[in-house]
């Protein structure tokens, strides 16, 4: 989405704080509560808003990308985007509900079932997210990642793995599932290597939840798609119902957000965050402490 973003820009749409005032008119918060952002500003006009789609609104704000976002000390935001987070959630790892929110929206448009095996193509962040949300609905699941980290981690987590650079990972998968392939396949690698696999593991009448933001149009092996009967499903973003649901997983440690959290930066220190993330080191996510040291307004999530 770089394309999106026009310098000079303050980025950041994954976030937890408390807040400091309130507008005119603004009932039901005072300062000190602690939320999270819902960061979606639609027109409530367009034939998708209409149809009560408004996350894939045609004008859609995803602020923190098309507007101002949470990296900054203070952040004006409209009441209608807050999320309240209960007082048991501490707010480095409430910063982790809105990739979860993520989750929870791609597991839903993939009508994961109990009982189905699922794999998801991807190690980073969203995907062991997607692991943890399926696995918690009842799914089996396997993880495809190259990284030895990202495996190590989501092993940690008591996910079960695939090295796609060291294994067969058909032959795996017909062992998995008797020779039926899987149920649901969720593609978060971004590349055509990860689109490949996601769709070669899927049996009959499987389904593919396109999760990851590709910078170019890919192949598709559609004889596979008519020949097993797969079907095909877009996910983008989230409703406010995902959001409270992905606050209920941060909150009962269905998701335990603290073992995701790298480390934690001051915001001087953002830009070197990138670096690292970009880098492909031994990090998964790195929170940026956007508070001074007389407050503890927010933090943001990279």
């Amino acid at each position: 989405m770089d394309a999106r973003v026009a310098a000079p820009a303050v980025l950041g749409h994954e976030m937890s704080g408390r807040v400091v005032r309130v507008g005119q008119g603004v009932e039901g918060w005072r300062p000190g509560d602690a939320v999270t952002v819902m960061p979606l500003r639609w027109d409530g006009a367009c034939p998708a808003c209409r149809a009560g789609h408004q996350h894939v609104c045609r004008h859609l704000d995803f602020i923190g990308i098309d507007s101002p976002g949470a990296m900054q000390q203070r952040w004006t935001v409209p009441a209608s985007a807050l999320i309240r987070l209960p007082d048991s959630i501490p707010l480095d790892r409430a910063a982790l509900v809105e990739p979860t929110a993520v989750a929870v929206h791609d597991v839903g448009r993939a009508a994961v079932r109990d009982g189905e095996k699922v794999v998801v193509v991807g190690g980073g962040p969203v995907g062991i997210l997607i692991a943890l949300v399926a696995r918690s609905a009842g799914a089996e699941v396997r993880v495809v990642e190259l990284s030895p980290h990202r495996r190590y981690l989501a092993e940690q987590l008591g996910l079960a793995t695939w090295d796609p650079g060291a294994e067969d990972l058909l032959e795996l998968v017909r062992q998995w599932t008797g020779d039926a392939g899987a149920d649901v396949a969720f593609e978060v690698s971004g590349a055509q290597g990860g689109v490949d696999t996601a769709v070669d593991v899927l049996g009959v009448r499987g389904r593919l939840c396109l999760v990851a933001i590709h910078p170019r149009p890919r192949e598709v092996n559609l004889h596979r798609f008519s020949w097993r009967e797969l079907t095909l499903v877009g996910a983008r973003l989230y409703d406010r119902s995902d959001f409270e649901k992905a606050v209920t997983l941060v909150a009962d440690g269905t998701i335990p957000a603290e073992r995701l959290i790298s480390k934690v930066v001051p915001l001087a220190q953002a830009p070197a965050a990138f670096e690292a993330l970009e880098g492909g080191g031994d990090v998964m996510k790195i929170l940026v402490d956007c508070t001074d040291d007389t407050d503890d307004a927010q933090g943001a999530a990279v």
